[in-house]
């Protein structure tokens, strides 16, 4: 029997609180070289249905950590044409399949378990590297923008919020993290106001260019880009890279590839794997240091709260049963 969990049955089985240790497990793991993690391919999807160029990018995210029961595979679309059809940007499911036999296990709405898992790594790098309280500055003000607050209201004593984003999205992503995480936030008029005197700064967009000057950036703030995933796509500038102490990366061979690096000349040797600062093998070092922490996203991740969320919906009974 296959488990089928809705969108909506994830999120009765999903909690950041549980979700935090769940994922910080993952890069423990990732780190020590125990997990299998294919690489993902990504290709352009939608070419020929309304015109030549493609509708957006489909990509496949296979994983197994080392012990676990299940092994996953997340088949993702990104389509940022669906901001005007008033749909999320990004939409995937994930296939849990048994380790041990093979046998397929689950079927998993895959959207809130990608958000969930990304918000976690702002959650758990403003916990190990910023200072508290925190006070955070979001550039972007979409799905995504949303999870990384309420992850790092999770993990950390969130003061304040910042929203900035060109469009007037920002009102709206504003008003619904002031109303659900109870904490002053308000929208900013310009990448400049979002994060001066802001400690802690996040990029989730799917920008091309900076978003906003190194410049304005506090001695001590720990910027977390978690946008990026392609040569094509960048949101920090070259500034950002030259006033950082030392950039984080979750996988730091995919990391060094994307725009951001790319367009500030670090190399791969120039990262250090994010699973370090949880291994407790490097960190912040003074309060006026600015840290980065770059994240392509790993399936690793995806793996680990899959099987958190299936086990969740498990024990409670949670999702239709099929047989295939």
């Amino acid at each position: 029997m296959v488990r089928i969990l809705s969108d909506a049955q994830v999120a009765d089985c999903l909690a950041l609180d549980d979700l935090l240790p769940v994922v910080r497990e993952a890069f423990l793991k990732q780190g020590r070289g125990e997990v299998e993690r294919p690489d993902r391919p990504h290709f352009p999807v939608g070419a020929g249905l309304s015109g030549p160029d493609p509708a957006g990018t489909g990509l496949v995210m296979p994983a197994y950590l080392h012990g676990a029961r299940f092994y996953a595979t997340k088949l993702v679309g990104v389509h940022e044409g669906n901001a005007d059809r008033d749909l999320p940007t990004v939409n995937a499911q994930i296939a849990l399949t048994e380790a041990e036999t093979g046998l397929p296990a689950a079927f998993l709405a895959g959207t809130r378990v990608t958000s969930a898992r990304t918000g976690c790594i702002g959650g758990l790098a403003a916990a190990e590297l910023a200072d508290s309280p925190v006070i955070l500055a979001v550039v972007g003000a979409g799905t995504q923008a949303r999870w990384q607050a309420r992850a790092i209201a999770a993990a950390t004593d969130l003061e304040s919020v910042r929203v900035y984003s060109p469009s007037d999205s920002k009102e709206s992503c504003a008003a619904d993290l002031r109303e659900e995480l109870g904490v002053p936030t308000k929208a900013a008029d310009s990448p400049e106001e979002a994060v001066s005197g802001a400690n802690v700064v996040v990029t989730a967009t799917t920008a091309t260019e900076p978003v906003f000057p190194g410049a304005a950036l506090d001695p001590g703030t720990l910027v977390v880009a978690v946008g990026a995933y392609t040569a094509e796509m960048r949101e920090l500038d070259a500034e950002t890279f030259e006033r950082a102490s030392r950039v984080f990366a979750d996988v730091p061979a995919e990391v060094a590839e994307i725009g951001d690096l790319r367009g500030a000349g670090v190399g791969e040797e120039g990262l250090v794997p994010l699973s370090e600062v949880f291994e407790g093998r490097s960190g912040r070092e003074s309060d006026d240091e600015i840290l980065v922490v770059e994240s392509v996203g790993t399936a690793a991740l995806d793996a680990a709260t899959a099987e958190y969320v299936f086990e969740a919906a498990e024990e409670r009974g949670v999702g239709t049963e099929v047989s295939l």
